[in-house]
């Protein structure tokens, strides 16, 4: 037994199949991944994502101490709900997770990964000792997640006129309030869409409001392959504190500028870039027979393997696309060893897909 989301009896009802995902008991799918996969796609479906971990920080030293934790810098979030994406890093420049930062007028909060919220909370806490900030989880929040070309419209359909007003005015990458709900336009599928934050005793109610305005459950299988169409790092698979985000084409997640301000793993960031980055995150392209796969091994012309992070195939191509780890002294054609054959593949440059079109230039 994991533990539970406050959706977890909606998804019993509507029979999903549950499996553990960091310790949770989620839905992977509701009978079908292939059709939840395209009705995110072309119209709007829905995602419990409450077993992420969500933070406030607050007090008079809160944008200090998250300019010194994060590798991004949040006194770019100039406007009240803005958004910032972000690693967490030690001070090797290794990546201890991925997050989203929200700014508001006094206050912030981060949403991070279920399955390194131990990590994250402890690390955070230590840092915030050298601050006058208060690190608060808030378990008691759950998270829905509609994304779809129809989510916004599907959304506003089942909330009062003031919610309306909000979800209307909201740039991409930036979060309002409207009573007790903050509605983000932000999400993890490469469509448009929301992730609403909301008091967990209100997460089933609005579940179901949902599906009354036609938006469908989709499970984490949909939700994964969803994200690798739209070129987005799983933690865990495409980086982890054995990389850099030099290493996990994470690089424009850094902020350099200013000079001055110092953040966790900078100097180490600053010496990898000196003295050369050793691998990079790549994406590829196999139209062959086989699916590509974590873990399977990719060799380039002049013989330096390389490794897939994550693959799978994508339901909206047609192919099988990946992420991989290529050492960057690999040089010419790739193949991929599936089952101790090998096969050409295509290297790109993620996404693959971006609101529903193929985004796939070959390199």
């Amino acid at each position: 037994m994991g533990l539970k989301t406050f959706l977890y009896d909606c998804h019993v009802t509507a029979g999903a199949k549950i499996v553990d995902f960091g310790g949770w008991d989620m839905p992977i799918h509701y009978g079908s991944q292939l059709e939840e996969h395209h009705v995110v796609r072309r119209d709007a479906g829905m995602f419990d994502v409450s077993h992420m971990t969500i933070v406030d920080v607050a007090g008079a030293a809160a944008t200090e101490f998250l300019r010194y934790v994060l590798a991004n810098d949040v006194a770019r979030l100039n406007d009240n709900g803005k958004a910032l994406y972000s690693a967490l890093l030690d001070e090797k420049g290794h990546v201890l997770d991925d997050l989203i930062v929200y700014r508001f007028s006094d206050w912030y909060r981060v949403v991070v990964n279920c399955a390194t919220r131990e990590k994250d909370l402890n690390w955070l806490h230590l840092q915030a000792k050298n601050y006058d900030v208060t690190v608060k989880e808030r378990p008691e929040l759950a998270m829905i997640a509609v994304q779809g070309p129809r989510a916004l419209e599907k959304v506003a359909k089942t909330v009062d006129s003031g919610a309306q007003a909000v979800i209307e005015s909201l740039a991409q990458f930036q979060a309002g309030e409207s009573g007790d709900l903050m509605y983000c336009r932000t999400g993890y599928t490469g469509e448009d869409g929301l992730e609403i934050i909301l008091p967990g005793d209100q997460a089933q109610g609005f579940w179901q409001a949902l599906l009354g305005a036609q938006v469908q459950p989709c499970g984490l299988g949909a939700r994964d392959t969803l994200r690798l169409e739209a070129g987005m790092n799983l933690y865990g698979s495409d980086m982890d504190e054995s990389v850099s985000p030099l290493e996990a084409n994470m690089g424009w997640t850094i902020a350099w500028e200013p000079l001055e301000r110092d953040f966790i793993g900078r100097k180490a960031l600053e010496a990898q870039k000196q003295s050369g980055i050793p691998s990079t995150l790549v994406g590829l392209v196999f139209d062959g027979r086989g699916v590509l796969r974590a873990h399977q091994k990719i060799i380039a012309e002049n013989g330096i393997e390389g490794e897939i992070t994550s693959g799978s195939f994508s339901p909206t191509l047609g192919v099988s696309i990946a992420f991989a780890r290529l050492p960057v002294a690999a040089q010419g054609g790739l193949d991929v060893d599936i089952r101790g054959k090998r096969q050409p593949v295509k290297l790109t440059r993620p996404p693959f897909v971006r609101n529903g079109k193929s985004m796939i230039k070959e390199d």
